[in-house]
């Protein structure tokens, strides 16, 4: 699909965007012709290369490090690229991270306000900082990353993973209603085992790779560029009929 004629000159939000799948993400957005804000927490040079890959092509692009767990972050990095890109018109809310393995038995309160925040309270304030930046123009568009976890419940030691990416799913589905009426979409997507990043380099061991590769249909594992198109193409259907869907990306492992 050719996006190229609807992302030109769109100004675009990635957080996390200077890894793995937000690196991809943000990759494709500047291909697409895109102006970019790239949010980073610590991977610093990687953002720095994607802002000089996109001046490179002529576009406006910016690396803004923030902590969004904190409130006051979250804001001044939205108004930050209102100010240098001119507008918003597509967030993407990539930014979260499984942090590490605990059953239920084994879950300190701290731990789990820890991962929440950093997977949907974050989300909340990047969106909530967004919405009238994004209310400007007549069609603007959210993705949010999800996860297959949130909708299976993930392996064992996920539980808190997993249930702020099931969050994510009805987060979707309730801002679609509520920001319909000033013409932004809100989708979401729901990737798989996606190899070849660091979530899964950190936290999947090879074995528990390759027993999910092999109950996967397609019978192999996912990369970060099969989410980024499938990112870009709801961002990009800005003026689509497509809001508080869920597009899961898992080589059919799982499906509704």
């Amino acid at each position: 699909m050719d996006t190229n004629h609807k992302l030109a000159g769109k100004n675009v939000l990635i957080t996390a965007g200077a890894q793995g799948i937000g690196e991809s993400i943000t990759r494709h957005f500047i291909d697409g012709g895109a102006n970019v804000a790239i949010h980073y927490f610590s991977s610093a040079d990687k953002a720095n290369e994607l802002v000089a890959y996109a001046t490179g092509k002529g576009q406006k692009a910016l690396a803004i490090r923030g902590d969004l767990t904190q409130e006051a972050d979250a804001n001044a990095m939205v108004e930050q690229t209102a100010a240098a890109l001119g507008g918003l018109d597509i967030l993407i809310n990539n930014a979260g991270s499984l942090v590490d393995r605990k059953r239920l038995g084994e879950m300190e309160t701290d731990f789990w306000h820890k991962v929440m925040d950093i997977n949907m309270t974050s989300m909340m304030f990047v969106t909530r900082a967004a919405a009238p930046h994004l209310a400007k123009h007549d069609c603007s568009s959210i993705v949010n990353l999800a996860s297959l976890a949130g909708r299976k419940g993930g392996h064992a030691g996920s539980l808190v993973y997993s249930t702020s990416k099931g969050a994510i799913l009805t987060f979707t589905r309730a801002l679609s209603s509520e920001l319909g009426p000033q013409g932004t979409r809100v989708n979401a997507v729901a990737p798989g085992l996606i190899l070849g990043t660091s979530f899964h380099d950190t936290h999947t061991t090879k074995e528990s790779a390759a027993a999910t590769v092999a109950g996967i249909p397609i019978a192999r594992a996912g990369n970060a560029a099969d989410v980024a198109r499938a990112v870009v193409y709801l961002a990009s259907e800005y003026d689509g009929f497509i809001t508080g869907a869920t597009l899961d990306i898992n080589g059919g492992v799982y499906n509704m």
